[in-house]
């Protein structure tokens, strides 16, 4: 029997990573802030050891500021941060070009906050045909209740559920996969941990 890899699951090749609105004055009133921009940071860096493309988006910055340093040093310089006055990414000419070019089935979504943003951005991408994933490890509101709740709407509607260790595993499929070991220390590195160069 020949094997044939579930559709469903995410490839660097169907993959696009959105991560939208972690920014300095959100993230701190955000439950479990730094453990979502902790995750943030391992999707980014998986994304660009895989070559898996990026969109970022913040929120009117100039009110709610920049995203997030400990975020911002790992955004590819090639990647730019799109601002944004509509609550959905969708409703963002740019995003929405960027998104069509890319041409790819599967977007991953991950960021704040999960009942407005990205809520709203994650149905819209449904209605534009795209496989929408969110990352529930990397995604969070100011309110757990609130956020608890947007997930049963999402889950609900469509949008598939998974964690941040789930998606780098399937991104490298095997073991095998020449990228594995700096996957395999994305997938070890704890919260807190020294920090250590993706390529080291």
């Amino acid at each position: 029997m020949v094997y044939q890899r579930s559709l469903s699951l995410l490839s660097p090749e169907n993959s696009l990573l959105l991560v939208v609105d972690v920014q300095e004055h959100l993230m701190p009133v955000i439950v479990r802030g730094d453990s979502i921009v902790f995750n943030v940071q391992r999707l980014l860096e998986a994304a660009q050891v895989l070559d898996i493309p990026i969109i970022v988006s913040e929120q009117y910055p100039k009110g709610l500021g920049a995203t997030v340093i400990d975020v911002a040093r790992i955004i590819p310089k090639s990647v730019p941060i799109i601002a944004k006055r509509a609550f959905s990414v969708c409703a963002v000419e740019e995003i929405c070009r960027e998104i069509e070019n890319r041409n790819v089935p599967k977007i991953i979504l991950c960021g704040v906050e999960g009942h407005i943003c990205v809520l709203q951005s994650a149905l819209d991408l449904l209605t534009m045909g795209k496989e929408t994933i969110l990352v529930t490890d990397a995604a969070g509101s100011r309110c757990q209740y609130d956020y608890e709740t947007a997930l049963r709407r999402l889950e609900s509607s469509g949008v598939t559920l998974t964690t941040t260790e789930s998606i780098l595993f399937e991104w490298c499929n095997t073991s095998e996969h020449p990228q594995f070991k700096i996957i395999s220390r994305l997938v070890q590195k704890k919260l807190n941990a020294p920090e250590q160069g993706i390529g080291s």
